[in-house]
């Protein structure tokens, strides 16, 4: 037996990633190349070729793995503004993957299964371009700059530095131009402007891409100017790989190749829809359409060359992971499992949750609360929802605080709370109302925990959702809670709104009646700790808003229309009831000697100014004195 059959060339880890699989493609047949083309890869025993799953979540916590660390919704994470921060929140992410993938694969014989693997599909950097969309949650907002700092900062986490191994594959997501309505995304052609397109729906992408070398890509599911965006010539060629470069593998949305002959009618059947999908650059499939690729090569549909490509392009992706190297020589492997739920990772989603709240309104400084104030009433449906601060593709923390239980454990014995939830976050049951009512007439302040939960906003086909399809109907509160609101503010006394979403929701009569207004999102397992240190000043708020909070509905264009006029704060023409980027803290500061400086070194695209910035007033000092 030679040399080479016992040691074959894919496990030499002194040739490159891309040589070694090639070798591996080369010895396969037809039907084992097959196999290795949809998210769940059969193994292939002769070749020492383990089973394995591509499908992982990882939006801000691995996800759907049983216990994680979870940090708040990426929208949060996105009103933190806090690039650096965002990073370290994805290398925690990748540290914990790694311990989770390591020690199944231990325990499988080396197999990995479903939200077992090391290739993420994350982060979504679709523009949140319509506050209806349910999975705007998932997103970074509304403006293509800010989500492709965010979106950089987390494929550079996910992926690490080392020289010889990705730690994780990170996967920008949906490509390229998508944001509902969910409904309608299997057969739906968003028509969009060269303009917007460039401006707007392509800039993370190309930042992911070009800057952050994103290894993998994921294609929307509807089309784009009429091609089908996981068969489509001018994204997957011209654009990702002509344009930007792109050496990586593309990986399809569930289902979304048989969107291309069942839905968008683009091919005929399973074979052709296969064939086109994968000659225009979509690598891999999640789901089974790709099982058809035997037949299409048979039917002359496709060349076997064709699927070469493409599984080589997956091979290398597993070689540079590691998979085909004894696990002492992957640096990654030795992350143990103490770091999943690590008290680190724990402080890590207590600072994210904190930086993510965004103060709004704060009406003759009531904000922080007194140390003087002896009751508390808290109400609202989401002031001990444990399930709604987590979000969507969430991992499942051992123990989440609740606004209720943050708010009780820092009150202590001398403050009294009361509880009462009020409502259900819909419906038209008001027999919690006259309990709710009663707790505020006699507290000092009331803390109204309103807003929206995953199940009112997310995915298609997902339960519980209003429209049970993902995307909301209006804007505004449920109107259930829109009546708790205005019954409580009637009282007279002093109510502070919290609203907790994954997207702006309008609060029109809250700005007008409430005394403060903070957004406080899906804030993660930490949620309830960081809304109390911050209701009572022991951090000073600093959150900025994402997205632009319209006044109405009527200010928002049809959902259908991708055009981006009258869209985001850098289009639109009316007033809305808060600004993108607006958000207050318990400081006022004062800017003065505001200078661009010429004379400093600058790029093209970067300008530098200096100004003096003073802190003239910290409400909290002031009250204690």
């Amino acid at each position: 037996m030679s040399i080479e059959q016992t040691h074959p060339a894919y496990l030499n880890p002194s040739i490159s990633p891309e040589e070694r699989a090639a070798d591996i493609v080369s010895r396969m047949t037809l039907e084992e190349k097959v196999s290795q083309m949809v998210n769940s890869a059969a193994p292939i025993p002769r070749l020492g070729v383990p089973a394995y799953d591509w499908w992982n979540e990882c939006l801000h916590g691995v996800g759907r793995a049983g216990i994680a660390t979870v940090f708040p919704q990426a929208i949060g994470l996105a009103a933190t503004w806090d690039v650096e921060l965002h990073n370290r929140i994805a290398m925690a992410i990748s540290d914990e993957a790694r311990a989770k993938h390591h020690e199944y694969v231990r325990n499988h014989n080396g197999d990995s299964d479903i939200y077992h693997g090391l290739t993420f599909w994350s982060p979504n950097i679709n523009i949140f371009r319509d506050p209806r969309w349910g999975r705007g949650q998932e997103t970074y907002g509304e403006d293509p700059y800010l989500t492709a700092r965010f979106g950089v900062a987390f494929v550079k986490g996910l992926q690490g530095d080392d020289p010889h191994h990705l730690k994780l594959i990170a996967t920008p997501k949906h490509f390229a131009v998508h944001s509902g309505p969910e409904k309608m995304r299997h057969g739906f052609d968003a028509k969009v402007s060269s303009r917007d397109l460039r401006e707007t729906y392509l800039p993370a992408f190309e930042a992911c891409v070009k800057e952050a070398k994103a290894a993998s890509v994921m294609p929307a599911y509807n089309r784009t100017n009429g091609e089908a965006c996981a068969a489509s010539d001018t994204l997957l060629r011209r654009i990702l790989r002509e344009e930007w470069g792109f050496q990586g593998y593309v990986v399809s949305d569930c289902g979304a190749i048989d969107d291309i002959y069942q839905h968008h009618r683009i091919a005929a059947s399973k074979a052709e829809a296969a064939a086109l999908a994968v000659s225009k650059g979509c690598d891999l499939n999640c789901g089974d359409t790709y099982c058809s690729l035997s037949d299409a090569v048979v039917m002359g549909l496709i060349d076997e060359k064709t699927l070469d490509q493409a599984l080589t392009r997956l091979f290398e992706a597993r070689m540079r992971l590691g998979m085909f190297d004894p696990p002492e020589e992957v640096t990654y492997s030795k992350i143990p499992m103490s770091v999943v739920d690590c008290p680190e990772h724990r402080e890590l989603a207590l600072k994210a949750a904190l930086e993510s709240i965004v103060l709004l309104k704060n009406e003759g400084n009531i904000l922080p609360l007194s140390e003087e104030i002896k009751s508390v009433a808290v109400i609202g449906p989401n002031a001990d929802n444990a399930e709604m601060l987590l979000g969507n593709y969430n991992g499942i923390p051992s123990h989440t605080i609740t606004p209720l239980e943050g708010i009780r454990l820092r009150a202590g014995d001398k403050i009294e709370v009361c509880y009462s939830a009020g409502c259900e976050l819909i419906g038209e049951d008001r027999s919690g109302f006259a309990d709710a009512l009663a707790m505020a007439q006699i507290a000092d302040v009331t803390l109204l925990f309103l807003g929206l939960s995953p199940r009112l906003e997310g995915e298609e086909g997902e339960e519980g959702l209003i429209d049970k399809g993902g995307d909301r109907m209006d804007i505004s509160l449920p109107k259930i809670q829109e009546e708790l609101l205005r019954a409580i503010c009637e009282t007279g006394k002093s109510v502070i709104l919290i609203v907790q979403s994954g997207s702006a929701v309008t609060v029109p009569y809250a700005a007008q009646n409430a005394k403060a207004i903070l957004y406080a999102w899906y804030g993660g397992e930490k949620a309830g700790t960081a809304l109390a240190q911050t209701l009572w000043g022991d951090y000073n708020p600093a959150g900025r808003l994402p997205v632009t909070v319209y006044a109405s509905l009527e200010q928002v264009p049809p959902f259908e229309d991708y055009s981006m006029r009258n869209r985001t704060y850098r289009y639109m023409s009316a007033k809305p009831l808060y600004r993108f980027g607006e958000g207050m803290s318990y400081s006022e500061f004062s800017y003065r000697d505001l200078n661009i400086m010429p004379e400093l070194p600058k790029t093209d695209d970067t300008i530098t100014v200096c100004a003096m910035v003073k802190n003239i007033a910290y409400c909290l000092i002031l009250k204690s004195t």
